[in-house]
C-alpha cells in the first residue's frame, strides 16, 4: 500500500523538477553562461536534455503510484486523440489563420553539427513522453483533485469543483508563455474536461501527447523553433 506522503512526492515531485529545470535555464542566461564544456552552448542545449533524464527517472521510480488502467478504454482513447489534434490546431491558429510573425528562435536541433539527430531525439522525448505524463500527472492527477480535498487520492481521477476546475485552467495557462496564453486556457478548459468525462489519467496523457507530437511536427515542417 503506497503511503499518501509518497504519493503526494510522486504527484507533486516530477512537476518541481522539471520546473526547476526552466529556472534553471533562466538562471544560466541571466549569469551570462552561454558554454558547455568550453563550446559555445546556450543553456537551453544542456539543461534540457538533462531535465528529461532526471524527470524521465522519477517518473519511472514512482511509476506504480500512476494508475494508468482506470478508465483506460478505446473510447477514451479515441477521445483523448481527437481533442489532442483540435488543441494542435488551437495552438497553430494565430500562424495559419491569424499570419502573426513566425516562432524562429528557440531549440534548433542543428545548431550542434553532427548532433542533430541526438539533440531531435532528446526534444522530442521531453515534449511527446516526459512533458505529456508531468504535466497530466500534477495538473489532473494532483491539483484539480487537492483544490476539492487535501487528502487527494480518496477521490477518483477528474473529480473537481467549480473553483478547482478553473484554478487549474488558469495556472496551467500562466505557466506558458504569454504569447501562448488564449491556446492554453482554452487547452487547459479542454484538458480539464477530457479528465471529468473520462476519469482517466491515461486519456489526459494521450491527449496531451498527441497534440505535441503534432507540434513537433509542425516545428520541424516550419522550423518555427520558438513553439517548442
Amino acid at each position: 500500500m503506497i503511503s499518501t506522503h509518497k504519493k503526494l512526492i510522486a504527484f507533486i515531485g516530477p512537476f518541481v523538477l522539471f520546473m526547476l529545470g526552466l529556472v534553471a535555464v533562466s538562471g544560466a542566461k541571466t549569469l551570462g553562461i552561454k558554454t558547455f564544456a568550453g563550446m559555445p552552448l546556450d543553456p537551453i542545449y544542456w539543461i534540457y536534455p538533462l531535465q528529461t533524464i532526471v524527470c524521465a527517472g522519477v517518473l519511472i521510480w514512482f511509476w506504480k503510484s500512476y494508475d494508468f488502467l482506470e478508465g483506460s478504454t478505446h473510447v477514451n482513447a479515441l477521445l483523448g486523440v481527437a481533442v489532442g489534434i483540435l488543441v494542435f490546431g488551437l495552438w497553430i491558429a494565430p500562424q495559419e489563420l491569424f499570419h502573426q510573425a513566425q516562432r524562429l528562435e528557440g531549440f534548433d536541433p542543428n545548431v550542434v553539427p553532427g548532433l542533430s539527430i541526438w539533440m531531435l531525439s532528446a526534444r522530442f522525448a521531453r515534449l511527446v513522453i516526459v512533458v505529456p505524463l508531468v504535466e497530466e500527472i500534477f495538473w489532473r492527477g494532483f491539483l484539480l483533485r487537492y483544490l476539492v480535498r487535501e487528502d487527494f487520492t480518496k477521490l477518483p481521477f477528474g473529480s473537481c469543483n467549480v473553483f478547482s476546475f478553473w484554478a487549474v485552467v488558469i495556472a496551467f495557462t500562466a505557466v506558458h508563455s504569454p504569447a501562448d496564453w488564449p491556446a492554453a486556457f482554452l487547452t487547459g478548459i479542454l484538458f480539464n474536461l477530457v479528465a471529468v468525462r473520462t476519469r482517466s489519467l491515461f486519456a489526459c496523457v494521450l491527449a496531451h501527447a498527441t497534440a505535441n507530437l503534432a507540434l513537433g511536427v509542425y516545428i520541424c515542417a516550419t522550423r518555427q523553433w520558438g513553439f517548442w
